[in-house]
Formats: C-alpha cells, structure tokens, sequence
C-alpha cells in the first residue's frame, strides 16, 4: 500500500511535516507590513463581534458548561472577552470565546470558512495564558488564518461543503493548533503533532440548517477548544499522526474530497498569503448571500420603494449556495433565517438594512416579510458557479410593469478588495461597540508589538 494517497491533485509526501517546519520555523520578522495590518483589522473586527455575541443565549449556554468544567492553573488561566479576571482554562475559554464571536453571524469568512471566530480566540487565550506581546500574538494568528484557509482551498471546498460538511469546524482545529503551537514556541515535531491531533477533530455538519440549531455556533468554538488542547497535548509529548494530511489511510484531505490538492496548501506559503482575501461582515447573515443583500438594497434605491405585490423578484444562486441557502422560508430561529438566501433578499428589499434588527422573532415572522421571501424566484447560474467561493458573487432582479431592475455584484461590500474596507468595518466596529470600544480599538490598531497582551485583555474589560 502506498505511503501517501493519489487522486486528481497533486499530493507532496511529507505535507504534514513541511507545514509544521514552516509554522514552528517562522520568524515573526518575515510578516510583511501589509499582512501585519490585516491582522490588526482582523484582530479589531473579531473581538468587536465576540464582545457583542457574549450576551447570545447560546453564548451564556457554553460559559456555565465551561465555568463547571475543571478550574484553570495559575499558567493556564485565561479571560472571558469582556470580563476582568482569568478564570477559564486556555482551552475553555477559547471554546467560549470562538462561540460569542460567531453568535450572530458578523464574523469574517473566505473560501467557506470563519477564520476569525476560531483562530483569535485560539492565539488570544494562549497569548495571554504565556505572557506573549501583541507583535507575537499577530504573528500567530498570521499563521493560523493562513493554515486554516490553505486547508480549505487544498480540500476543494466546493466538493467538501456539498458532502455536508461546515468547513470552519473541519480545517478550524488545525488553524487553532497552528497558531497556539507557534505562541508556545513547539518544534518542528511537536507542531506536526499538535497539526495530527488538530486534524483528527476536525468536524462541524450542516445539518443545523434543517432546523436553525444552535450547532453552527458551537463549531468555531469547538474548533479552536480543539486546536489549543492539540497543542498542549503535544506540549507533553502526546503524539498525534505526522502524516495526517497525506497518508493513503485515513488522510484528513482524502476523508473530506475525493479531489484534494495538497499541493496547495504549500505553494507560495510564506510569501503569497491568502489570508490577504478574507472578508469581513457589513451584514449579520451568511456570507454568501452578502452580494444578494448588496444587490437588493442597490434595487430598493432605484426604485424608491420595495417590490409590489404581483412582481417577480429573481435571483441566481451557485449550486453550493442554493444547496446552503436556497431551501424555502418560513419563521423558525434566527440562523434559519440568517442562513436564507430569500429571506435576507427580502428584507434588503423592504427595509434596506440586514442588520440584528432584521432577525428579532416580531421581524421574521411579520407578513410583509414571508409574503415577499416565499415568491422569490431561485435559478442556477453556472457563471456562479465558475467563480465562487474565490469570490462571492450574487444578483438579484426586480420585473415591473416598467421593465426589468437588475443588480449584479462581482463580490459584496465587506470584500477583502473593497475601496471601502476599511472605513466599513471601522463602521461596524463603532456600532457595535460605541464609546466604549475607542481605547481598545486604539490600542489594536496603534500599540506598538511589545505591548502586553493581558493589557488587551484588561481593556475589553472596561465598561
């Protein structure tokens, strides 16, 4: 039996341990200052969305299971975001910070997964249990974004998400143990471990979209729970599989795709990053459906009003999309609302916004609403198709009596490529946060590298 699987793409023998030189070699120097500022960016918006989320239900659900859980050493203690002290261990509070940051569903995403919501809480709760420095804490979630998202584009994630699987839970854990390897300072063997034992967590399936279950939340924070305790257990010498990625037998790349491309996952690592394509969130919805609400809100402001009754509202959706987020509306949770292509289209229509206040139960369940996302009209698309999710792509049409009203976007307003990037999620952040996020949002954007970051940590603490 051969040592590494084949298949359609390219598969390098010793993947596993290649990545691991890489994480556990690199040099915080080699962060271009390019790289550098989008972590800051990224660092900003996810602890801005994970402060917002703690007071969600399910947010609260996990903090009493980890608060029951064992309590933490005195050098393994680490905070709830927002709180004042480090009562958690590492692992659970990184469990129970990766669910607040994706409660609500304005976390960021590429290439079908949330990066943000699993890699920084991971790197933040290790960071501050080992005493390390805001320039070691944005190396570290450097390299967890960039392995978490390589994964996902070596997989095929197209083909994996079709299989029923939510890529933030399969390739999260991985990008966890990558950046809390490197913030404990592993070797090469104990990185590939910590890589080995990442991987065979690696989980999180779709099927919360048949009833809008709370699951969907659990899985970043699960994966970056899983990531950190991969890394501490490496620490010890507990071994995990160094070849997890490549082997013929029970691979992680062939368990998920039948068309993996290992190769991928290495070619131009360390100098090409493709954490440089993440998106953030303008919209509290499924990312993939951001360019529709884009669109419709774009339609709303031609018309001056939203679409009368009796006229026909189109949309092309991506196989994976409609798969996703094409199913028929009807009231039921938030996430089941979120993840709808047709009920976000139809508020971006009726109310111009697709924001928190969209997702109340008085709002799903109003008439207007269900009357307009149950019409919506759903056709594929194969340009979509060609395209996403490199991009995330979407169009929606208005036919009245006057003629056709159609809007298409290449990729949404939170795009990565956006002119208005910045200002944006600055924008978010503000409105979330208000006043009482400015000193902290100082010091992300403008401390210097030596800063601590338990000071970070105390800042989030200030009401």
């Amino acid at each position: 039996m051969p040592d590494t699987l084949t298949g359609s793409g390219s598969m390098p023998a010793n993947l596993t341990r290649d990545l691991a030189d890489w994480i556990s070699g690199f040099d915080r120097g080699d962060l271009p200052g390019n790289v550098l500022g989008a972590m800051r960016l990224a660092l900003l918006d996810t602890i801005g969305v994970g402060i917002h989320g703690q007071g969600e239900e399910w947010t609260e659900i996990a903090r009493d299971w980890a608060f029951g859980a064992t309590a933490p050493d005195e050098d393994d203690a680490a905070t709830v975001w927002g709180e004042s002290e480090a009562l958690l261990r590492t692992s659970d509070a990184a469990f129970v910070n990766g669910i607040a940051a994706h409660a609500f569903e304005l976390d960021d995403f590429c290439q079908k997964l949330h990066p943000g919501a699993v890699v920084i809480p991971a790197a933040m709760a290790v960071a501050e249990a080992n005493d390390r420095n805001l320039g070691q804490l944005l190396a570290g979630i450097a390299i967890g974004y960039e392995t978490m998202i390589r994964l996902s584009i070596a997989l095929n994630p197209n083909e994996a998400r079709l299989r029923g699987w939510h890529l933030t839970g399969v390739c999260g854990p991985q990008g966890a143990a990558a950046a809390a390897s490197w913030l404990m300072w592993l070797g090469s063997e104990q990185t590939a471990w910590a890589l080995g034992l990442g991987a065979t967590q690696g989980s999180g399936l779709f099927a919360f979209n048949a009833d809008g279950a709370m699951s969907k939340r659990f899985h970043p924070g699960r994966a970056a729970q899983s990531g950190v305790m991969a890394a501490e257990l490496a620490y010890r010498g507990f071994s995990g599989p160094t070849k997890v990625l490549e082997t013929a037998d029970g691979s992680f790349l062939n368990a998920f795709s039948d068309h993996a491309d290992g190769a991928k996952l290495l070619d131009g690592l360390g100098s090409r990053w493709e954490l440089r394509t993440t998106n953030f969130k303008p919209f509290s919805c499924c990312g993939s459906v951001h360019a529709y609400n884009d669109a419709a809100i774009a339609i709303r402001q031609k018309l001056g009003r939203a679409p009368l009754p009796g006229e026909r509202v189109v949309t092309g959706l991506a196989k994976v999309v409609d798969v996703q987020c094409g199913y028929p509306y009807a009231p039921s949770t938030s996430l089941f609302a979120q993840m709808s292509a047709r009920y976000c289209i139809a508020v971006a229509l009726l109310d111009g916004a697709v924001l928190p206040d969209q997702f109340t139960e008085e709002r799903m369940a109003s008439p207007d609403v269900c009357e307009l996302a149950q019409r919506i009209e759903i056709v594929g698309d194969p340009h979509l198709d060609a395209i996403y999710p490199a991009k995330y792509p979407g169009w929606v049409e208005v036919h009245t009596a006057d003629g056709v009203v159609r809007e298409y976007r290449d990729n949404p307003s939170g795009a990565h490529d956006s002119p208005n990037f910045n200002a944006g999620l600055m924008s978010k952040y503000d409105a979330l946060l208000g006043d009482k996020g400015q000193a902290l949002k100082a010091m992300i954007l403008e401390a210097p590298p030596a800063t601590p970051v338990r000071s970070i940590v105390q800042a989030m603490a200030a009401k």
